[in-house]
């Protein structure tokens, strides 16, 4: 049904298509639950979703993959492990951080303001989590519902992240996994 429901809006474009089509992604990487490979953590104490939706994407009720706290939200990795494999999904910069896509949503007082996310590895110290936020999605008024982000994890790992506007917050662990090729 969300897959269904999902493809006739991307048909319309604009911000729509962006918004259903980060969706999906998350959707459908969330039937792919055991990607990680065995030499990951034990001891990365990682975020279970909540399963909030905001109230402007009602029509997706049952998103086993989110989290929210009434202000901000955003879907989680399934087990809460973010995994780079070849030909998979998220990217390799050159100095060999991991990008990946996260989809926020912001409501109430959230919706209005700059939107940050910064991060840390919580298992061994490590340089920062950097994001990327691109402009384009608040309107005249400053209002902002649906905003797209790459995380870039400098490393894999435990990390914590938080997306923040204003006073309001959502914090999430998740554990950052790059599997090799083989040869």
């Amino acid at each position: 049904m969300i897959l269904q429901t999902g493809l006739k809006r991307c048909q319309g474009g604009g911000m729509h298509t962006n918004r259903i089509a980060a969706i999906l992604t998350i959707v459908l990487l969330s039937g792919l639950n055991s990607l990680a490979s065995k030499d990951v953590l034990k001891d990365c104490p990682v975020t279970k979703p909540n399963g909030s939706v905001p109230a402007s994407e009602r029509q997706f009720s049952k998103c086993a993959d989110c989290l929210g706290n009434g202000a901000l939200w955003t879907v989680l990795w399934p087990e809460g492990k973010v995994v780079f494999r070849p030909g998979g999904s998220g990217f390799v910069e050159p100095d060999g951080s991991l990008r990946m896509k996260f989809p926020w949503w912001r409501a109430g007082r959230a919706a209005y303001g700059k939107f940050t996310i910064e991060g840390r590895r919580l298992d061994e110290p490590g340089p920062p989590l950097r994001a990327y936020i691109p402009d384009g999605y608040t309107n005249a008024q400053g209002y902002s519902g649906f905003q797209a982000t790459a995380l870039i994890f400098p490393t894999e790992g435990c990390w914590e992240v938080t997306g923040r506007v204003g006073q309001d917050s959502l914090t999430f662990v998740t554990q950052v996994v790059r599997v090799s090729e083989k040869k």
